[in-house]
């Protein structure tokens, strides 16, 4: 037995959520209901994700991308953190819901491609489209686009220790699956009235100060 680490990326492993930014900055207003609705549950992430992304001209890829990366900051400790995790030989994963042109560049150097779980954005037709590689299995019914308790189905030993990190809806239905949960935002809310074992953080500093606790 190890533990195994699945961790979301927008406003968990960065300091903002950057499909929020990016639709703030480039979207029309009817982006607002559709993030409302996926918040608050009315429609499904996959459903809500991919109505928002189809609100952006392809046409202004270059612009979505540089406008991302030169504003995404990682969350305080996390390089840090992934050093505590190597040395005690835990597994870890990110498994997002957010898209390759962005989560792959800012991971670089810090988590290798193989063990990164995103959307793809597909930038080919009159507005952006979104494929889904890590669609919900036969046992998920949520629609959830990328699939975070698909993902624990696939990769995580039934043996393992399953240590969940995030901070929103999308990251409810794996935190079920957990043995512990690190939260912020939406997710402390959700883990509270679902009685989810968890801990809130602010800094990968604070889960690494705390992790030592929860695995021994």
């Amino acid at each position: 037995m190890t533990v195994h680490i699945l961790c979301d990326f927008d406003g968990t492993i960065t300091a903002e959520d950057n499909i929020i930014a990016l639709m703030k900055a480039f979207a029309p207003p009817a982006w607002v209901e559709l993030k409302d609705a996926v918040l608050e549950q009315r429609i499904s992430i996959r459903s809500g994700v991919g109505q928002l992304f189809q609100l952006l001209p392809s046409a202004d890829a270059p612009a979505y991308r540089d406008y991302l990366l030169e504003r995404i900051t990682l969350r305080q400790g996390f390089p840090a953190f992934l050093e505590e995790v190597r040395a005690h030989g835990w597994k870890f994963d990110v498994v997002s819901g957010g898209m390759d042109f962005f989560v792959q560049p800012v991971l670089d150097g810090h988590v290798a491609p193989e063990h990164i779980y995103c959307n793809v954005a597909d930038f080919s037709a009159e507005t952006v489209t979104v494929a889904w590689p890590h669609a919900c299995d036969e046992q998920c019914t949520n629609d959830c686009g990328c699939c975070k308790p698909t993902l624990a189905r696939r990769i995580v030993n039934p043996a393992d220790r399953l240590i969940v990190i995030g901070d929103s809806v999308t990251d409810f239905e794996v935190a079920k699956r957990a043995d512990f949960v690190y939260a912020r935002g939406q997710l402390i809310t959700l883990c509270e009235a679902a009685g989810i074992r968890y801990a809130p953080f602010e800094t990968f500093d604070d889960i690494t100060h705390h992790l030592k606790e929860v695995v021994v």
